[in-house]
Order: structure tokens, then sequence, then C-alpha cells
């Protein structure tokens, strides 16, 4: 085969997965989306200027928020190929050197970041629940199963998690092609019914629909924002299959089904009013009925999935760049990139669906908890793309100023109206969003602290190294490795080591390990080898954000035929810190009582830099705060 051939089977590969893990979100909101602008908590009265004025502005969201802003612009600001909402803080902070602009871009994307979470746990819950709900339509008795089922279906999705998702990727691709070739043949066989419904493409139907509804228009402004849920994970996913197959999977494909099968449904609303409590599932002959239920709840899961993974890689993200405390990663493939699973955020995600299912009890219900942490998430991308278009892709101000005041203007009229939900349950996910802010803000603070306070007994390495000479016969054989954080400092754990033990390496390492505000680093800059003095070195390692830290694979790469470094023949110190309250409060009481537990529930350095558990020795001390 030659090379141009191999390369359009490799974009076809690319495609199916995408279709298999970006767009099943985005995919699914016909279940719920335009069921809840007429029967929802904020709808409107069915009438065939409404319907077409609503379908109107379904229409020009797909095209303008989704289409223009993510897939025609905001693609192209990719840190080294990665994507999603800390790629492109990392993008847009080093635009300002003020520190208060430096300061609010932080807060808005660390908040942007905490939202995710929210969206995280309802989409899985509003998804299932939306498709399992057809078996209401197909046969009412069964209407006191559907919450039953949905928490089994999704306690199976996330117990399944630990397996891994590589050998079933390219069959989520096929479900998921499944899906929108059948969405889009019932939006068909709506529209032969009732041809007249294509006018809804013309926009002058949005803009009659708001001067003839007004306060109502604006209000049901919430429930149309449920057509581009899943617009922020195509950015997210951005790095593991490129811009070009999520371009012509979204214009080839979805967007085409998803247009049809909206309209479907607004055809079948103008003649047939009794439609409005499903018209996705009334779309089907009845016949077909339990099928569909059947591919909807696959692909609810799929989607459920995308969100699912999304979480992790933005715990891992939030992890390397010190936005948390270190936590267990297991890597479900040796070939594929981002194949992982956090069993500590897989469970909080499955408690939080849970209790969403049998709290809210209908998809209906959650539509009304749905859309806010979408909206501020797609918010605070419009305010990042702003700094990040100046600097990377070199934009002038006014062009960049324009671009983003439209969308930011559009996505607040969206915010705005979602924050009519909140007493109806909108609560939520702003709840679980401040949550994890205060979680990631007090974690960040605390490290400020304990980094201040251990400064001061830091002794510059300069000043140590002197000291340091002693008599060869009296040095202990072997290699110590010091994990030194401050790269000028001299490690607690050395000087506690000298101090109480007495001993002194034939060769000492000091380790520093930097996370740098980029998705990977290539392996020419991976480290650097520094000789301070005779049996003394300096290994720099630098690591990106998405890159897992492997110290024993790092000294291999390090490792020549005049300086041969292994792990398992080498001594690992490490310093472990105790928070102890202090009189000079730094932070709230409540707030250092947060940072010391989870300083304490930390997994441990030791697997988290994979070394060696039976090579290592930890040297513990009191920090008070």
């Amino acid at each position: 085969m030659n090379q141009e051939g191999s390369s359009n089977w490799r974009q076809a590969g690319l495609m199916v997965g995408a279709l298999g893990v970006v767009f099943g979100d985005i995919g699914t909101s016909p279940l719920y989306a335009l069921r809840e602008c007429f029967s929802g908590s904020h709808s409107v009265e069915l009438s065939s200027e409404n319907v077409l004025g609503i379908l109107s502005l379904i229409f020009w969201s797909l095209i303008l928020i989704v289409s223009v802003k993510y897939l025609v612009f905001v693609l192209k600001a990719d840190n080294k190929g990665e994507g999603g909402i800390l790629a492109l803080l990392a993008l847009a902070l080093p635009n300002s050197s003020k520190a208060r602009t430096r300061a609010a871009l932080l807060a808005i994307g660390m908040f942007g970041s905490a939202m995710l979470y929210g969206d995280g746990v309802i989409t899985p819950a509003i998804s299932v629940l939306g498709a399992v709900e057809g078996l209401k339509i197909a046969t009412p008795a069964l209407t006191h199963y559907v919450v039953p089922i949905t928490a089994v279906v999704l306690i199976l999705l996330f117990a399944f998690q630990r397996l891994g998702t590589e050998s079933v990727g390219t069959a989520f691709g096929v479900v998921m092609i499944a899906w929108f070739v059948t969405i889009g043949a019932l939006g068909v066989r709506g529209i032969i019914h009732t041809p007249e419904v294509l006018v809804a493409f013309n926009p002058v139907h949005a803009v009659e629909f708001f001067l003839s509804e007004g306060w109502q228009a604006f209000e049901v402004l919430a429930a149309v924002v449920l057509v581009v849920t899943g617009g922020e994970a195509l950015y997210a996913d951005m790095g593991h299959f490129g811009m070009k197959p999520m371009r012509r999977c979204w214009f080839g494909l979805v967007l085409p089904a998803l247009m049809l099968n909206y309209l479907g449904q607004g055809a079948l609303l103008l003649h047939d009013a009794t439609a409005a409590e499903n018209p996705f599932y009334r779309l089907c002959p009845p016949i077909l009925l339990y099928p569909l239920v059947g591919l909807a709840t696959c692909a609810a899961v799929i989607a459920s999935q995308a969100l699912i993974s999304g979480a992790y890689s933005l715990t891992m993200h939030a992890v390397q760049l010190g936005y948390l405390p270190r936590m267990r990663i297991v890597h479900t493939s040796h070939s594929t990139r981002g194949q992982i699973y956090m069993p500590h955020v897989n469970w909080i995600l499955m408690l939080a669906c849970l209790g969403l299912v049998f709290g809210f009890r209908t998809s209906s219900n959650l539509a009304s908890a749905y859309g806010v942490a979408v909206t501020f998430t797609m918010a605070t991308t419009t305010v990042l793309f702003y700094f990040a278009a100046r600097r990377v892709l070199g934009w002038q101000r006014f062009p960049a100023l324009l671009f983003c005041t439209f969308f930011l203007v559009l996505e607040c009229m969206f915010l705005s109206a979602n924050l009519l939900k909140i007493p109806h349950g909108g609560w939520f996910p702003v709840v679980a969003a401040l949550s994890t802010l205060v979680i990631m803000s007090t974690w960040r603070r605390g490290r400020e602290i304990l980094r201040r306070r251990l400064q001061n007994s830091i002794v510059p390495f300069d000043e140590f190294l002197p000291t340091l000479h002693i008599d060869p016969s009296k040095r202990v054989k072997g290699t110590a490795i010091y994990m030194a954080g401050n790269p000028k400092g001299t490690p607690l754990a050395l000087l506690h080591n000298l101090k109480h033990n007495k001993v002194v390496h034939q060769r000492i390492i000091l380790l520093t390990i930097v996370v740098e505000e980029v998705p990977r680093v290539g392996d020419k800059e991976r480290a650097t080898v520094d000789e301070l003095a005779e049996g003394v070195f300096r290994i720099t390692a630098h690591y990106g954000f998405m890159e897992e830290i492997d110290v024993p694979h790092l000294l291999k790469i390090v490792s020549t035929e005049e300086f041969k470094l292994k792990a398992i023949e080498s001594t690992f110190f490490l310093s472990r810190e105790t928070i102890v309250a202090s009189k000079r409060r730094t932070m709230a009481r409540w707030r250092t009582w947060l940072f010391a537990f989870m300083s304490r529930n930390a997994q441990p350095a030791t697997e988290f830099f994979k070394l060696p558990p039976n090579r290592v020795v930890e040297l513990g001390m009191h920090v008070e705060m």
C-alpha cells in the first residue's frame, strides 16, 4: 500500500475514533433538547411560529457556536497539539506580565475547569436516563422501571472503567455511525410528511420569535443551549484525533444528522401537538421503538464514557500543574496515550450520578440542572481564547476583540437564561464547581505557603557543597538520589540524613522534576545532567502536564557508559511534611484542616514517581501553617 493510501486509512480510523469519543455528548442531545423547549420548566407555547423560531435558534446555535467558534477557530489554538481549558489557560497566561491580570485569568480558568466536573456528573445521568425513558413510550407499564434500569446501566458503566476502553474504541465509533445515520433517517421521515419545516433555516424566524415572545423567548434559551452541550469536548479531545478528522466528522456526518433530526422533530410537532411529550421517540415507527431504545442507550453510554474519560484527563492535568494533590493514575493501555483510569475520581462520579438519577428521576428534571456549567465553561473559553489568539495566532487587537466580544455576548445570553434554572436544580453544578474550586485553590494556596515555610529552612546548595567534603574512606558505597523541588537549594532529606545518620554516599544525585505549561516535552529536552562536584550531580527533568512521571525510565534515558544509573541499585531519599496548625494563621482554620487532610491522603510520592518501594527512605518533619 502506498503512503497516500496508508494516510487515508489512518485518517479514516481517526474519524471513526472521534465519532466514538468526541461527538457522543452533542450527538445524544436530540433525546431531550427540543422536548424541553415545549414541555420543560422554561418552555413556550407550542405553535407553528414558535416551532420554526426555536428550530432557527437551534440551527444557528450549532453553526455559530460549534461550527464557527470551536471547529473553525478555537481548534487552531492548540498547545502542541493538545486542547482543553487548561491547555488554553497555559497559552493565555504568558500573554500578560501584570500580576493582577494573570491572577484573574488563573481564577477564570480554574473556575471554568471546576465547572467541567459539574458537566461530567450530569451528562451520564441525563443521557442514559433520556435514552431509557423511551421505554415509557414503547410500554407505559415500564415507567416505574426507568430509574432502576438507568442506575444499573450507570453502575456497569463505571465498573467497566478499570478495564479501559482501548479494545472497544472502534466499536464505539461504529455504534455512533449507526446512531447518527439512524437519527438522520428519522428526521428525513418527519420532513417528508411536513416539508414546510425547512423554512426554519431562515434566521428571520428566530428574530420574529424574540419579537413576539419577549421574555419567554429569553427563558427558552436555557433549553436551546442543550443542543450545543459537548462543544467543549471537541476542543478538549483534539489531541487524541487531530483537527482535520474532527472537522470532517462534524461537517460530513454529525451536523447534517443533528439538523435533520431536529427538523424532523419540529415537523412532527407542526401537525401533532401531543408529540411534545417526547418528539424524538414519537418520530420512530412503533415496531422499531425497542431497537431504537437499545441503540440510544448504547449512544448514551458512549457519550458518558467521553465525559468520564475527560474528567480523568482534567484531573491528571490539574495534579501535574499543582492544582490538586497527587492521585492514583492507572494506565489501561500500553500503546494508546491518554487511556487512564483514576479510581477515586471514578467512584465519586458514580455516586454523584446515582444521586442525581434518584434525586431528579426524569431527564426533564435533570435538564433544569443542565446548561449552567456548559455555558459558563464556553464563556471562559472565549475569554481565554482572546489572549491565546493574540499571543499564539498573532491576531491584532481589534479583530480578536470583535470576534470574542460577539461570542461572549451570545454565550452570556445563554448563561443568563440558564441562571434562571438555579432554583430548579441548576444549583447542583454551581455547588459542585464551587466545591471543586475551593479544593483546588486551597491546595494551590497551601502548597505556596508550605513552599515559603520550607524556603526559610533551605540552605543554598552552593553554600552547602563545601561542607560536604568528607574523607573518601568514610563515604558509603552506592548512589543516593534526593528528590529536590528547589533546583538551587539543598534537599531537606539530605540535610537530615547527614545530621542524624552522618552518612554520605559515594555518588549523590539531586533530582529536580519541572512540570512545564505544555502538554508534552520532547525526548531531547527531557533532562539535563550537571556535575556539581566530585560525586555530586544534579539532574533536571522536564515533563508536560499530560505526561506520566516515571523516574526509573528517566534514569535509563540519562544513563550512559560513563554515567550508569539504575533505579534498583540506587537509594531514594524523600521528605515528608506533616502539617500542623499554628497560631500564626496564613489560611482560615478550616482551609488549613482541609489542606492537611489532602496532604495526608495524597498518593505517596513513591507510587506517583514509580519508585521501587524497597529502595525508598522517607524523612519527615513538622511544618506549622
